[in-house]
């Protein structure tokens, strides 16, 4: 009888994903969102929902729907626009999902949202407590791209136009929700001060610091990590590779650029017709890239939020060169720089001076430590508990 009633006690959750956190994509949302359900099956008994490539609804506790067919897809995003809503919203929109979560969530206390695009997923008279994780905010990051993009490129006014339908989701999340968590104390700044009672600001987590730079003369690499796939990555590379390491080569004639992470085929194509990159495609394990770099790149110029890729250059002891933009959450611990010349020269001073590369891997380890696992599991076990 006993067991029973402590059996009654537990509480139930349900974690809401538009991606399926157990897929073997390496990417930031996969990470993040697995580190998300490990922490709220400390305390609940938890469901979990997704779309997937595949269906499958024979795991225990875990509902995987398919995502629609292209068609489909097309036909939701136009959906979305006649309901003044974001295009992103038709993309990762499955009615059968939605059928789902609707039918079954009267039958949890708690329901976790895993970024903005699964906030379309709430149901309408749903009684029980409301979280979602939207990490930062994408309006501004989506007019920061409409303002990089040409005139003549069509995509600059598909992002203008999902900027406004974007906002409109975001203040929509402020009114519906009982607690929003956001990345960046700066994004934090830029919300209406009504709702900010109900915003956490959790930072991204770092594992552990593995201190696998070691400086050296003969280092020739400069590292960039992101998903080309993502516009401001692609956007920061093309920079680069154009207006940057032209001038690079002509000082340095052996440094090369080697680029991890997801890429179109003829995106890579191209980039790899320059001899001075190397585009390597996803990689799991990171150690022996970091062996041989000079430093690690984060030269985005559309950027909101904590950059994760500063985090990951961070946590293997790598000097980082970043854009003022990038670097506004990480105080001393980055290089910034100004202007494309001004880049070489701190490219030339990492390379040849040892006490400044020493210097920036001794306060990257001092920062990585406020952004521990440990950490940040015990603030999300404070957000998450009812």
């Amino acid at each position: 009888m006993e067991n029973k009633k402590n059996q009654k006690k537990i509480k139930k959750a349900l974690f809401i994903s538009t991606r399926n956190p157990f897929s073997k994509r390496y990417s930031g949302d996969i990470i993040g969102s697995k580190d998300v359900i490990k922490n709220l099956k400390k305390i609940y008994s938890l469901d979990i929902v997704s779309l997937g490539d595949s269906e499958d609804l024979s795991k225990k506790n875990i509902f995987i729907f398919k995502s629609p067919f292209f068609l489909f897809k097309i036909f939701n995003v136009i959906k979305s626009l006649t309901n003044f809503e974001p295009m992103q919203y038709g993309i990762f929109y499955s009615n059968k999902m939605k059928k789902f979560i609707d039918e079954n969530a009267d039958n949890y206390d708690l329901i976790f949202f895993y970024h903005i695009r699964s906030s379309q997923y709430l149901p309408r008279y749903y009684r029980g407590k409301k979280i979602i994780e939207m990490g930062d905010l994408y309006s501004s990051n989506y007019i920061q791209t409409y303002k990089n993009l040409s005139i003549f490129n069509p995509l600059k006014y598909i992002y203008l136009l999902e900027s406004f339908f974007v906002k409109k989701a975001e203040t929509q999340i402020f009114f519906d929700f009982d607690k929003i968590i956001l990345f960046s104390k700066n994004e934090i700044k830029k919300i209406n001060r009504s709702f900010k009672k109900k915003i956490y600001q959790i930072n991204i987590s770092v594992n552990k610091f593995k201190d696998k730079f070691r400086f050296s003369r003969n280092n020739n690499k400069i590292l960039f990590i992101g998903n080309l796939k993502y516009l401001p990555n692609y956007l920061a590379v093309k920079d680069f590779t154009k207006n940057v390491l032209p001038k690079i080569k002509y000082k340095f004639p052996l440094i090369k650029l080697e680029i991890i992470g997801e890429i179109k085929n003829y995106d890579k194509f191209f980039l790899s017709l320059n001899k001075n990159i190397n585009c390597l495609g996803p990689k799991k394990k990171l150690d022996k890239f970091i062996k041989g770099s000079i430093c690690g790149l984060a030269n985005l110029r559309i950027a909101t939020g904590i950059q994760g890729k500063v985090l990951t250059y961070m946590s293997y002891g790598l000097p980082v060169v970043c854009t003022k933009k990038v670097a506004v959450n990480f105080s001393n611990s980055v290089l910034t720089y100004n202007n494309n010349e001004e880049f070489v020269n701190k490219l030339g001073t990492l390379k040849n001076n040892y006490k400044i590369s020493n210097k920036l891997r001794k306060n990257s380890k001092k920062l990585i430590k406020k952004f521990s696992q440990e950490k940040i599991n015990r603030s999300y076990l404070k957000i998450i508990k009812i």
